[in-house]
């Protein structure tokens, strides 16, 4: 069975063939380092570490190269180090590190390849001198801008519209510009602000030219996938295109491009001024990594997700069963069919949870361990949390309260009081407890045994 991929290009699912089998190559668009990394900017890092495994098991861990750049020179940087009063350099390599070490709580493979864009920018300069040269682009008030004009088909992946474009885009208006469209791809720097010489004075470059000059430095002219969150489809992917296809004057830069789809929290678009902004860093404080991960995979990643409290706790208890079955088996090596069979399609990975839940059912204790680890779930350090979150939680809990509610509901079953019974049932649920009944095999009576659910 072929690997078939969403192609947001062509906008069809197509089969993917590789430009070279021995050296499969995957552009991804990282973070810009301002601020700790939120909940949305690792739906990205989990997609494509999913893919990239994918990839590895294909073709081999040695013939895929998985690039995923920092930025590290952006207006926003500058802003926020201006806030803070704190050095740039300072700013980006705290917020890096913060990004290293929270992605790692989520499984993540490390990339092949992590460029920042500021190790780069001698190949950003050449590669916009090359647009001048070949009429894309051009120097005006000491700016230089991509001529969005001269390129035919601009607009193609997005498929938008011009007024669409524009609006999308938001446009700055600029006596020096030949096109409302035309967008920076190098700026006059302040003394203040980080700054370069170049041919045409000292200066940075726009975002749009740092991927461009990165995917190129590490993959080539045209490379296989390029991928990232559906924010980026326009303007950034968009002009990234324009820029490397008449840099190199080739007919594509990447040949299939891979979007993920949007997150929203509790049914709303995530936002400071909302409240319910939240970081990578926050949840890991609460939960397992591995949980956020199964969490954000329940949803095929072409497809919106709403991150919510009971989505969480349903992959917690989840997360939880699928363990218990494997035991300790040894892993089988490999993902098992079912599960190759849906990651295969789109990465349809509703399909792999489909999957593992019949691996549960069979008790294919072996197998299921190895779609667990082939997905990115560590058995030791899942129990190991686990173990550490349920020995926190118990230290913080009144047991004799609990032990009494657990006794005036078995008194309100024998009376035939239900609704008392589950009125008490759901105020332990608030309270973070589960309760399990069972018989006494013997007696015939109702035991009830209580855990912790996180």
């Amino acid at each position: 069975m072929a690997l078939k991929l969403w192609n947001t290009l062509t906008r069809r699912k197509e089969a993917f063939t590789p430009l070279d089998p021995r050296n499969v190559r995957l552009y991804v668009c990282g973070p810009t380092v301002y601020d700790r990394a939120h909940i949305g900017n690792a739906r990205p890092v989990i997609v494509f570490d999913l893919l990239f495994r994918l990839l590895r098991h294909l073709y081999g861990a040695d013939h895929v190269k998985y690039v995923r750049n920092i930025t590290d020179v952006d207006d926003k940087i500058n802003a926020r180090a201006a806030e803070q009063g704190v050095p740039i350099g300072v700013l980006t390599e705290e917020t890096t590190r913060q990004f290293h070490e929270d992605i790692a709580g989520l499984g993540v493979l490390p990339p092949t390849a992590e460029p920042r864009a500021t190790g780069h920018i001698t190949s950003m300069i050449a590669m916009i001198e090359q647009l001048i040269a070949r009429g894309f682009a051009y120097e005006a008030d000491g700016h230089v801008l991509f001529h969005v004009p001269a390129m035919a088909d601009y607009g193609r992946l997005s498929g938008r519209s011009l007024e669409e474009m524009i609006a999308g885009a938001r446009v700055d208006v600029a006596p020096y510009k030949r096109d409302p469209m035309d967008f920076v791809l190098w700026k006059p720097s302040a003394p203040e602000l980080p700054g370069w010489d170049s041919p045409w004075g000292r200066g940075r470059p726009g975002w749009h030219i740092e991927c461009s000059a990165m995917s190129f430095d590490y993959l080539g002219e045209v490379f296989d996938i390029h991928g990232g969150g559906i924010d980026l489809v326009f303007p950034h992917h968009e002009n990234e295109i324009a820029q490397s296809r008449s840099a190199f004057g080739t007919p594509l830069m990447a040949k299939l491009w891979m979007h993920n789809g949007f997150l929203q929290v509790e049914g709303e678009k995530m936002a400071k001024s909302a409240g319910n902004f939240v970081t990578i860093h926050e949840l890991l404080a609460d939960w397992p990594g591995d949980v956020l991960r199964l969490n954000m995979l329940r949803t095929h990643y072409r497809q919106p997700i709403d991150w919510t409290l009971n989505g969480l706790e349903t992959s917690l208890q989840l997360l939880e069963d699928f363990w218990r079955v494997a035991g300790s088996a040894a892993a089988d090596a490999g993902p098992p069919e079912p599960v190759l069979a849906a990651l295969l399609d789109d990465l349809n990975t509703p399909e792999v949870i489909t999957a593992l839940h019949g691996l549960r059912k069979a008790e294919a204790a072996g197998a299921l361990a190895g779609a667990l680890e082939f997905l990115g779930f560590g058995r030791d350090s899942f129990a190991a949390r686990r173990t550490a979150d349920r020995a926190l939680s118990e230290s913080l809990l009144d047991r004799d309260l609990i032990e009494r509610r657990i006794k005036e509901r078995k008194e309100a079953r024998e009376r035939r009081d239900f609704a008392e019974a589950d009125r008490i049932r759901a105020e332990l649920d608030q309270m973070g407890i589960r309760l399990n009944d069972s018989k006494d095999p013997a007696t015939g009576e109702l035991v009830t045994s209580w855990e912790v659910k996180r």
